[in-house]
């Protein structure tokens, strides 16, 4: 049986749900990175999930391409929601997820716009709804995924080498060489935004050495696997 919910019918999700009660949700976001795919934050999580769980029998949402993104807002194609609609979103499709008998539920976030949303939406519901055990994971922000960053070394910035897969995000020519690194400030606008981040890399080596992708993503999937067995 198929892991996605888009191979499934109901009366298989119901069978499923006869022996197990996990699932995974994959929040992330539509927005720029630079010369990387719009979908740069959907298309990592959802590849790292379909290898995880294929492998240990889990089934996955179909993910929410849609994250908060205003400071990107300037550049087409990014496709921002307010933090509002975004956990009125999250919270509503989890509880979808509750009444029909889910009570695992992994929530794998790619976008780091969303976590200061998920974190204390997702500490609620776990209290409202002691039945159930909802984890948020990141995987870019795993210790075992960070250290083959660290091992490279190599640092991990918006759009710049963590994120260009050439299978999954690349989607025209990378700029090689490094792109010094540049921050913003919470609340800085769109407009400001594009002006100081230019082709909106936050800096860094723009590619990594296909080796070093392949043990980065590894590490994820792993860190993945780590978090569903931790239930």
């Amino acid at each position: 049986m198929g892991m996605l919910l888009a191979a499934l019918n109901w009366m298989q999700v119901e069978a499923y749900l006869q022996h197990d009660d996990r699932i995974v949700v994959i929040t992330g976001a539509c927005e720029q990175h630079a010369t990387l795919s719009l979908l740069a934050d959907i298309q990592v999580p959802l590849a790292i999930a379909e290898i995880t769980c294929e492998r240990e029998g889990v089934l996955i949402a179909p993910p929410l391409p849609f994250g908060v993104s205003p400071y990107f807002t300037a550049y087409p194609g990014t496709l921002s929601l307010s933090p509002e609609t975004f956990a009125t979103l999250i919270r509503e499709v989890l509880e979808n997820l509750r009444r029909q008998g889910f009570r695992r539920i992994l929530v794998s976030n790619g976008h780091g716009g969303n976590t200061g949303i998920l974190g204390p939406l997702i500490s609620e519901l776990n209290t409202a709804w002691p039945e159930v055990h909802i984890v948020l994971f990141e995987w870019w922000r795993h210790p075992a995924v960070n250290a083959v960053a660290e091992a490279a070394g190599l640092t991990q910035y918006h759009a710049n080498w963590s994120e260009n897969f050439a299978s999954l995000t690349r989607v025209a020519p990378v700029p090689e060489g490094y792109k010094s690194p540049v921050t913003l400030l919470p609340g800085t606008s769109a407009a400001v935004s594009r002006s100081l981040l230019g082709d909106g890399s936050f800096g860094g080596a723009y590619q990594a050495s296909d080796a070093v992708m392949e043990r980065f993503f590894t590490a994820a999937v792993e860190a993945m696997t780590t978090a569903l067995h931790a239930w």
